[in-house]
This record gives structure tokens, sequence and C-alpha cells, in this order.
């Protein structure tokens, strides 16, 4: 892990030690957390013993790693059935994916990337990076550009220079000149393409998901191989996946956070 750490105190530090424990997808030594840190060797071990002691790291005595708590489990769970768009789009994305037979993913912008928040796979899966709770480019993911492109400029043009470009494939764009082309291409037609820019093979069509005004509030993406599919017959999908955008978009406009005094009710 680059850097000098977070200038967000003793949590911030804390939440960097998450996310790398994470990164390593595999229970991880603390030799091994030492060597990406940026902490001292005593800081460190301090913020892993109050995580392990929360119980957000669970510590194998017999092997010696760190690895993420069950704690996070349940925090992940409440934060995905709170959100105010993936419990209510779910059913219209299993929908689309049995109707279709391919992958659908549900997205939304964590910054500068994408965080896919829902996937119901094909019929006949096929292998690819994203799932459920993963982060992911926007720059070159058909739901990013997607969402990307139907930003007010301001957003966009605060959005762009956090971009992390990184050459995936030969088809990937790597500069901000030829995003924005794309975007604007994109906004034109009203939906985005992913023509192996991520993933080799990998391709998809994708819309976003907007408000009754005009604001982002998510993508929506049907994605599928080279191998079986291609970018003209994955067009021919966009009215399908805008029908659903749009039901999902009219379900959030009739969905309202559940106040306290209503869940104590619901609970006492």
């Amino acid at each position: 892990m680059a850097g000098q750490g977070s200038g967000d105190g003793t949590v911030g530090k804390a939440l960097e030690v998450l996310d790398m424990v994470a990164s390593f997808e595999r229970p991880v030594r603390f030799s091994e957390l030492l060597s990406a840190s940026p902490y001292p060797k005593a800081t460190l071990y301090r913020l892993i013993q109050t995580l392990t002691s929360q119980r957000m790291l669970s510590f194998d005595t017999e092997a010696q790693t760190y690895a993420l708590g069950v704690r996070l489990l349940g925090l992940a769970h409440a934060a995905w059935a709170q959100s105010s768009l993936a419990p209510l789009a779910r059913p219209y994305i299993e929908t689309l994916s049995r109707e279709v037979g391919e992958t659908v993913h549900l997205a939304q912008l964590d910054h500068a990337q994408v965080l896919y928040v829902d996937k119901r796979n094909a019929r006949e899966p096929i292998q690819m990076y994203s799932m459920a709770g993963k982060v992911g480019p926007a720059y070159c993911t058909g739901v990013g550009k997607a969402m990307m492109a139907f930003l007010p400029k301001a957003d966009l043009d605060a959005l762009l220079p956090q971009q992390s470009y990184h050459r995936f494939t030969p088809k990937t764009l790597c500069d901000d000149a030829s995003l924005r082309a794309d975007l604007a291409k994109i906004r034109a037609r009203g939906y985005a393409f992913d023509d192996e820019e991520h993933e080799p093979s990998i391709i998809c069509v994708a819309v976003p998901i907007l408000s009754h005004n005009g604001r982002v509030l998510g993508g929506l993406s049907v994605t599928s191989s080279t191998a079986r599919s291609s970018l003209a017959e994955l067009e021919q999908l966009v009215p399908r996946i805008r029908e659903t955008a749009e039901k999902i978009q009219n379900e959030m406009r009739t969905w309202h956070f559940p106040d306290q005094k209503t869940q104590t009710q619901k609970t006492g």
C-alpha cells in the first residue's frame, strides 16, 4: 500500500488495514501486511489487534493468518439490505437475465470507480472479473461509462482526473481525451459498450439508471463473450435493458428509507 496512510485518524487507518487484508483475497500473515503497509510495526500490530477484538478480522492460530471477520459479513448484509438500489432492483435484473440468457450487472459509482452491487449469472456463466461487492474501473467498463456519460459536466470534470488509467487490453481507452470522446457518443445514443476494454473476449452493452430529474442512480448492463455473441447482437437488447432500468427508476421514486420510529415499531 503506497502513501503515508490515512489523514482520517485511527478510524481511517483501521479501514485502510481492512482494505489491505481484503486486497490479498486470501488469509494473510502479519509479515505480508507489514511489507505492504505504510505504518510502523507497532502501529500496524495495534490496529490489527483492535480489529480482531472487534471481530472485523479473524485470526487463525494454527496458520497464523488474518482474514476478514464475520462482523463485516453482517455489516455488508445490512448495507445491501438498506441500499436504495440493490434490493429494489433484484427481481427486475433476475427477470432480465432469465429472459436474455446472459449475465446482468447492477452497479453504482463509488467515487472514481464502479461498485458492483448485484449480479445475475447467465444460464451458461462465463468467467469474468466482476462480482457483487467488488470494485472495478469506471473508464473501461460498460456500466462505468454509461454512468459517467450522464454526469453533470462539473462532476465529470472532477471525476476524470481520478481515473487510474491502465491498459488492460489493446482496446482500453487510456487518456482523458479518448474517454471524453467516447462518453459524448454514449450520451448522444443513450447507451455504452465495453468492447473487450477491461477483459479480453468480454463484451457488454450498458444503460444508466436515472432519476426523474436526470440524476445518475446506477448502471445496468448485459454482458457476454465474443465466443457466443457480438456487440451488434447485444445492441438489439437495448430496448429491453432500458425497460428494466425504467422499472427500477419507478421503484426508486416511491421508495423511502425506513425511519427509526417505524423500525422500532416493527421490532418492538
